[in-house]
């Protein structure tokens, strides 16, 4: 039964489809199963994970079979019936003949969805990646015990609503993210550990800030190389740090007119992470920012199997399991409406774009808008460097990871402490600080419990620990043995100011 709840407990994915009744559907995703990577069918269970019981008698089990004779060429799978709840597991196997198919057509799992392909579509997929796929495959140098990053992991759990109750080994080897032997797959080394520069260098985003309209003079450069999700979030703001923002303001209301439509930018910067050529190592994600526009760069053309007629109308993706990942975090939706988000945004905003693409390289260009004074009496414009205190621009002052927390609340926390604290603190003590802040607030946490979860001493938690308690930003509540920490009214104030 714990096998059943775990596989609910994930939710929908590139590994677990959920399907109330059987029907005509069910031929279709044993074909896209069979075709990848293979999967588990849970029949009895609402896309949501509510249990609708079935009675799992003769009849319907002959009612399956049936369905499942249909597939050419024959395939074999495994029943678990789990009467106590009603539910039918159907688990399905890797392909040894492929590719399969079934009355309505050749399917491929394809992220969390299955997709109908023609045969030639599906046998030059095939070809093209050699039955091989870079996230799936195994990192041989990646070390779980050294390089996995705990707070990644959290942060995955919290945005994807998966409990935390089950074995992070356990769970990643689920997620496609760990293989059999405990080793980390290329997308557990892109999601969960501390840094990708020693393990998928190619794998990391450069974000470029140039004076002018050419790539002559360098103001600003930054290399993301950790989890992807921060990586992501990291190039988003660093455009929004070097970009405009006008403020229109219209009686007491105001609207934010961004430079670039942040909804669209966001969606290159996602789709650039997502869908790169990662065997392509000799280049990496750039984004660049120019006084004229901001231009998203990544490796690799359209995916095998997506021409240019379908482009932005069909969804092909060539990291099935990365796709996976990011839809379970609401980073991407499961239909693949990217480029379409792009370019509403972008026509919203009336800001100028340009997509374009060849065998290697992906290009998506932003053009600067320039923002009319002319308004009438009534209306106000005003140009400010967006969010120019949430996003600090002067290294020496913020000498924190300000980019892996950027958002005015850290960073307001930071200047307090570099302002207050008589020791100057590097960027890693800075980093671990703001983590335990984030933790006590999060959950309650003594010392041991910080120190596991984050993978550092007992003794150096405590240094950080004083620290936070002589400025009166933490305090201990309860007896010894069972008591925690807490963040004072003094933190909350900085943080509620900054806000403000």
């Amino acid at each position: 039964m714990d096998k059943i709840h775990e596989l609910i407990a994930l939710g929908e994915g590139y590994h677990i489809e959920f399907k109330v009744k059987i029907d005509k559907s069910i031929a279709s995703e044993i074909c896209a199963f069979a075709n990848a990577d293979g999967g588990a069918l849970l029949i009895g269970v609402t896309d949501s994970g509510e249990i609708k019981p079935l009675s799992l008698d003769n009849e319907l089990m002959s009612r399956i079979q049936d369905t499942i004779n249909q597939i050419e060429p024959k395939i074999r799978v495994k029943f678990h019936k789990y009467p106590e709840i009603g539910v039918l597991l159907v688990e399905v196997e890797k392909g040894i003949n492929r590719p399969y198919a079934c009355s309505d057509g050749f399917f491929l799992r394809m992220g969390p969805n299955s997709q109908k392909l023609t045969r030639n579509e599906i046998i030059d997929l095939f070809q093209s990646e050699g039955l091989i796929q870079f996230d799936k495959l195994e990192h041989h140098k990646a070390d779980f015990l050294n390089d996995f990053d705990r707070f990644a992991y959290n942060n995955f759990l919290n945005k994807t609503g998966i409990t935390n109750q089950i074995e992070p080994e356990h769970l990643l080897k689920n997620l496609g993210c760990m293989s059999d032997s405990g080793k980390f797959t290329n997308a557990g080394v892109l999601f969960f550990t501390k840094s990708i520069d020693f393990l998928l260098k190619h794998a990391e985003c450069t974000c470029v800030l140039f004076k002018g309209t050419g790539r002559v003079t360098i103001l600003d450069r930054k290399d993301y190389n950790t989890n992807m999700l921060d990586n992501i979030d990291n190039a988003v703001n660093f455009v929004k740090r070097h970009t405009n923002l006008a403020y229109k303001i219209e009686s007491i209301q105001r609207e934010d007119i961004p430079d670039i439509p942040e909804i669209a930018l966001r969606e290159a910067v996602i789709n650039a992470f997502c869908h790169r050529n990662y065997f392509q190592e000799g280049a990496n994600i750039m984004v660049e920012v120019f006084d004229d526009r901001v231009v998203v760069v990544s490796p690799g053309g359209l995916p095998s199997g997506l021409n240019k007629q379908e482009f932005g109308i069909k969804s092909v993706r060539r990291n099935h399991l990365i796709a996976d990942l990011l839809a379970r975090t609401r980073y991407i939706e499961k239909a693949g409406t990217g480029i379409e988000r792009i370019k509403k945004d972008s026509a919203n905003h009336d800001c100028k774009l340009e997509i374009s693409y060849d065998e290697n390289w992906f290009t998506v260009t932003f053009y600067r808008s320039r923002v009319d004074k002319t308004t009438s009496p009534d209306v106000d414009f005003k140009i400010a460097p967006v969010n120019a205190e949430k996003y600090p621009t002067n290294a020496e002052k913020y000498p924190t990871n300000a980019e892996k927390y950027p958002t005015n609340v850290e960073i307001a926390t930071v200047n307090y402490l570099n302002e207050q604290n008589t020791t100057k603190l590097s960027q890693k003590q800075m980093d671990r600080i703001i983590e335990i802040i984030k933790l006590i607030e999060k959950e309650q946490c003594n010392r041991q419990i910080l120190s596991d979860i984050m993978q550092v001493s007992p003794e150096t938690i405590k240094k950080y620990i004083e620290i936070l308690i002589n400025l009166d930003l933490i305090e201990f509540v309860g007896a010894t043995k069972n008591g925690y920490y807490q963040v004072t009214d003094k933190l909350n104030k900085i943080k509620n100011e900054s806000v403000k």
